[in-house]
């Protein structure tokens, strides 16, 4: 019986032409961004004349307590002003415009990791609220001078912006839900067609008597102990971002198909944060795989001299999370390098890796030989949650307390 071809309608070169033009016309708004730029620099101006004429009345004697108050949160409100701007500046450019590439820039700030229109919106709204907040307790503090009138309206203001926030936080969930179904569709339906023997069916996709239990996926993870992450001692890093790897805990980025990197220096909980990650992708039916970079380097290598490194690559998609540790003790050369990057390059937007190293993704060609170095830190870190990790050793810490003991 014949079979039937899909007829596929591709668009005429006027039509792409003229999208590509309408497309351009998105650079419209730089211009608009940089007037918000030179809106912060007056913002600067301003808190820096503000700050004089406090400093000079205190000096003279002329401040009182009131006043010292009042201009402190007239300061606040700057700043968060300011705030508000650099949000709406570099948030903005980087959705409407154009990418900056900050990915692995130390100074990155954590909300641009995974800023999006609607995570945009939410912030600004929670700004807007934070402004309005500094303005009615300036209200209460000047109320000897401010009418009834005048606090009866800003607490019904403040309450419509805490309102406005909390719907549009609560909308912005089932968006993003919605927009990351549409973005792993249009993922399924742009991959390319493998012949019916190259299939692959991942391991939960299997029928519910032969699917691994919980017990049995934590084995197979190769992981040196389990360790939780509600047992991470989270006081002992004088730097840590306890919000990110709570909303890592919740295992989005596994769905996502996104990396998680730590970085940090030896003994601050690299190791344990990567594990307690891995540990909690089993307890949800994922399956995952630990391995020191060192273990992975030889794994790969003796694939690659028993020429089946491609379908050793393709074994490891039967893991949806493959935990890379300790990178950095050990430099490598620009073969291993090639390996990696061949394995980095190969889970590129199809399955996670959770990563550990002692320095950050820009110092990587100290242990990275080869040219394809840079292309793996940039498809590592294109789709990845860098998280930083600072302070000194945990097990130098208990070492010097029990000598001490």
């Amino acid at each position: 019986m014949p079979t039937v071809q899909p007829i596929s309608s591709d668009p005429s070169p006027t039509t792409t032409t003229l999208g590509y033009a309408l497309f351009a016309t998105r650079w419209l708004q730089a211009p608009l961004y940089f007037g918000l730029v030179a809106a912060q620099g007056v913002y600067v101006y301003k808190f820096f004349n503000e700050l004089w004429t406090l400093i000079l009345r205190c000096v003279s004697g002329q401040a009182t307590e009131t006043y010292v108050m009042l201009a402190v949160l007239k300061l606040v409100d700057v700043v968060m002003i300011a705030n508000l701007l650099i949000m709406v500046i570099v948030g903005g450019y980087e959705t409407f415009v154009s990418r900056i590439g900050l990915q692995g820039h130390r100074d990155q700030p954590e909300w641009l990791s995974h800023v999006n229109s609607n995570v945009l919106k939410v912030k600004l709204a929670t700004a807007i609220v934070g402004i309005s907040s500094v303005h009615l307790l300036q209200m209460f503090v000047d109320v000897h001078h401010t009418s009834h009138h005048s606090l009866l309206w800003g607490t019904v203001i403040h309450m419509a912006f805490i309102a406005s926030a909390a719907i549009l936080a609560y909308m912005s969930g089932p968006m993003a839900a919605q927009s990351e179904r549409g973005h792993q569709q249009t993922h399924r339906e742009h991959a390319p067609e493998e012949p019916a023997e190259k299939v692959f069916v991942p391991a939960q996709a299997t029928s519910r008597e032969d699917e691994p239990s919980a017990e049995e996926r934590l084995r197979a993870a190769g992981f040196p102990a389990r360790k939780q992450l509600e047992d991470f001692d989270s006081e002992h890093p004088r730097s840590f971002d306890r919000e990110v790897v709570a909303r890592l805990g919740k295992l989005d980025f596994v769905a996502a198909r996104r990396n998680v990197v730590f970085v940090g220096p030896p003994g601050t909980g690299k190791t344990h944060l990567a594990v307690g990650l891995g540990v909690r992708a089993c307890q949800a039916g994922h399956s995952v795989l630990f391995a020191t970079a060192a273990a992975w380097a030889a794994r790969l290598a003796g694939a690659r001299d028993a020429g089946r490194l491609a379908e050793e690559l393709a074994a490891l998609d039967d893991h949806a999370v493959l935990v890379v540790d300790e990178i950095g003790y050990t430099p490598f050369d620009a073969e291993t390098t090639a390996l990696f990057f061949q394995l980095v390059a190969h889970r590129y937007e199809r399955a996670s890796l959770i990563v550990t190293g002692d320095r950050p993704l820009g110092r990587w060609d100290e242990i990275f030989g080869g040219p394809s170095a840079p292309a793996m830190v940039d498809r590592l870190a294109h789709h990845a949650e860098v998280v930083r990790i600072d302070g000194d050793s945990y097990r130098m810490r208990r070492a010097t307390s029990a000598w001490a003991d």
